[in-house]
């Protein structure tokens, strides 16, 4: 199937209360333009100098949204344009995209990371970490960002049960925190969790936000 046959598909499956952020790190501006003419504007990238570029060249209307790992030093590229970064996983970082998007003049949208997958490899904070993180009124004096969610990658593997077991983990914080009383920069309201391989089991435990690459971009 196309990239447009394939966006439909997917889209039918996610209904129109979930966010389908197409993850485009490993496609062409060809196939990213596909997409875009299709009517798809949601895009995900992980690599900062790769993405100023696009954002460049590519229209100006498209979402981006930064889902890998981000360096402090690689904020810079990215702060003046980007829609939304996926993973913040230190405070360092947050107070980093903080002092960025001042200079640019704007509030940047930022999804706290959880820790969920059993794999050492991945980045993001634990269960503990993002409480006290999201309780300290600290948080007031970061005037350019905004806490509105969570995102979680869970392990990679074939035992859907453990998959399973990892979002409802992510989905479980996400409702808790919902019901604190936290500062006013933090509201959650982007659940990211589910790519290619898991989303379905994602849509079932409650997400609002998925990351999918291949099954777009991929020819079936």
């Amino acid at each position: 199937m196309s990239i447009a046959e394939n966006l439909k598909k997917i889209k039918s499956k996610l209904g129109d209360k979930v966010t389908l952020v197409a993850v485009s790190k490993y496609s062409t501006d060809e196939e990213v333009m596909e997409a875009y003419e299709a009517g798809h504007r949601d895009f995900g990238e992980n690599k900062a100098q790769d993405l100023k570029r696009r954002a460049d060249e590519l229209p100006k209307d498209i979402r981006w949204h930064f889902i890998g790992h981000l360096q402090r030093n690689k904020v810079k590229y990215i702060a003046d344009f980007i829609h939304m970064i996926h993973a913040v996983d230190s405070l360092k970082l947050l107070k980093e995209i903080n002092k960025r998007a001042k200079n640019a003049g704007r509030k940047i949208p930022c999804l706290l990371q959880m820790h969920i997958a059993s794999e050492e490899s991945k980045f993001g904070l634990d269960r503990d970490e993002i409480l006290e993180m999201v309780r300290d009124n600290a948080l007031t004096e970061f005037e350019n960002v905004e806490i509105t969610g969570l995102m979680g990658m869970a392990t990679n593997t074939e035992n859907t049960e453990t998959i399973r077991k990892e979002f409802i983990v992510l989905k479980g914080l996400f409702d808790e925190i919902n019901t604190e009383d936290t500062p006013a920069k933090v509201h959650m309201e982007t659940l990211s969790m589910g790519m290619s391989n898991d989303y379905r089991i994602a849509l079932e435990e409650g997400t609002n936000s998925v990351r999918i690459g291949s099954a777009i971009f991929k020819e079936e």
